[in-house]
């Protein structure tokens, strides 16, 4: 059982990657099923559409999760509550539309849960997220709801992503930080058997500012005229990671960086 995990999508560019090569790494690497943070993905580089999900949908995508941007593009609040495969944070402040977790059924017939979390640190106002996570695990439980346990933990920082990891370790397959949009080094087995990354890095432009024009974005810094944050429009790298999941336990066996394309293709 393999399950691909991509970073943050991030505009057209990150988009057009996705879409084009997919279907044929999902064929090459033989995986079962796939999750993607898509909260990047529409033109602007924040939220996405009602059209964008199709599109993921329909190139191989099981299930959308997202983060701080999900209301971006407000026409994705009524279609959040119609798509139970598109996820937003579980700990946003209720009531809000769609939900934060689902049980999903994989080529081979094995249940995934996934849930998606946001943390609270430097990010905007949400639930604790740690008492959400121990509500969580006290309601779900591996191998008896689900046969697999994917969490995107959206976060800002490092050591928030690292206590999120080991807090789950045992009870996930996989813990895997979104957000910041470059990925680390750092993707290995914790000693309880989940698999962990403290970020997966972004499916976007790396000639750039985390997905954005860089020069645009260095006049920011620079307090000059500059306009509104929009994405670089280079070719896009792949970033995510590939998890080999244990049938029996519901752990991981193995988790490897999957880098494609782009600037980053030279980087392993």
């Amino acid at each position: 059982m393999k399950i691909l995990f991509l970073g943050d999508i991030v505009g057209v560019s990150g988009r057009s990657m996705v879409l084009k090569n997919l279907l044929t790494k999902i064929n090459d690497k033989k995986i079962d099923f796939v999750v993607v943070n898509g909260e990047n993905a529409a033109d602007s580089g924040v939220g996405l559409t009602e059209e964008i999900c199709k599109d993921f949908f329909n190139c191989g995508v099981d299930v959308v999760t997202t983060g701080n941007h999900i209301w971006d593009q407000k026409e994705i609040m009524p279609h959040i509550e119609k798509e139970n495969r598109l996820l937003r944070p579980k700990n946003l402040f209720e009531p809000s539309p769609g939900k934060g977790f689902g049980i999903f059924t994989a080529k081979n017939g094995m249940k995934v849960g996934v849930l998606n979390l946001m943390g609270n640190v430097f990010m905007k106002k949400c639930e604790d997220v740690f008492d959400s996570a121990e509500k969580f695990m006290k309601k779900y439980k591996l191998k008896e709801d689900y046969d697999f346990l994917l969490v995107d933990f959206h976060g800002e920082i490092t050591s928030e992503k690292a206590a999120m990891g080991h807090f789950f370790d045992g009870k996930a397959t996989l813990v895997v930080g979104t957000h910041t949009h470059i990925p680390t080094n750092d993707a290995r087995v914790l000693k309880g058997g989940t698999a962990y990354q403290t970020d997966s890095g972004m499916c976007g432009d790396y000639d750039s500012v985390i997905g954005m024009n860089k020069d645009n974005s260095i006049n920011r810094f620079l307090k000059r005229k500059s306009a509104k944050h929009f994405p670089a429009i280079g070719e896009a790298s792949l970033c995510g990671v590939i998890v080999e999941c244990d049938v029996e336990t519901g752990l991981a066996k193995n988790i490897e960086n999957f880098i494609y394309g782009g600037e980053l293709k030279n980087s392993r």
